[in-house]
């Protein structure tokens, strides 16, 4: 299930992120690349280190917290820290599989992001394609929307002729490991989401939320 969250950041938070990476140090991507991408992945990162890492991330995290469709789609449990990534002219990322486990402790990568930072308009080429059952499909999406894609795919980002292209890349350890499921509660908390605004709480809501909250029950590794 591949999801286009759109207005994931409001504006301000758009400006001050911008704002923040202006004048930020930026460090070689293949530092944190397996062994197996290195050679693949071109591009620039916002060092973990830098003054401007801390800011950054709380303004997102807080934007992800506050984000009604990634906290049902995601239904996160943990999450890596995330990554600031900028690709200038001739930069991209070749095809590649996201690690299985990342970090100490480690966290099972179920899920993976992009969160775009910069207007498509500010740079050329740039796209991020992720090869599914369907084939491969293209995502360049406007300043503060995300792209929700399982982490099992093949993906790449295509190469950047011109301009910057700024965005936040993420992995999310879920509470329902089986993509199935996860999909089948989205789409269950979305329906009775869209009833509750319709006709308020009814006994048709309290029976979907029950049925929501059992499946979960049944799925979540906590």
């Amino acid at each position: 299930m591949i999801i286009c969250i759109g207005e994931v950041l409001a504006a301000d938070a758009l400006h001050e992120i911008a704002s923040l990476l202006e004048d930020a140090s930026f460090i070689e991507g293949r530092s944190t690349a397996g062994w197996a991408v290195r050679d693949v992945k071109h591009n620039l990162q916002l060092s973990a280190k830098a003054p401007q890492h801390a800011r950054a991330t709380e303004i997102v995290r807080a934007a992800f917290k506050g984000n009604a469709t990634f906290q049902s789609a995601a239904l996160p449990r943990a999450q890596t820290p995330l990554l600031f990534s900028r690709s200038e002219a001739g930069m991209g990322y070749g095809a590649h599989v996201d690690n299985a486990v990342m970090g100490d402790p480690p966290l099972r990568t179920d899920l993976a992001f992009t969160l775009f930072l910069s207007s498509p308009a500010a740079y050329d080429g740039g796209e991020l394609v992720i090869d599914d059952a369907g084939g491969e499909q293209e995502f360049k999406l406007p300043g503060g929307s995300m792209v929700l894609y399982p982490a099992t795919t093949l993906h790449r980002v295509e190469p950047v002729r011109s301009g910057r292209r700024n965005v936040v890349a993420g992995w999310v350890q879920s509470l329902v490991r089986d993509p199935r499921a996860r999909e089948m509660l989205f789409d269950l908390d979305r329906t009775r989401r869209a009833l509750f605004e319709r006709d308020g709480k009814s006994e048709q809501f309290d029976l979907l939320t029950k049925t929501y909250s059992n499946l979960l029950r049944m799925f979540a590794e906590t």
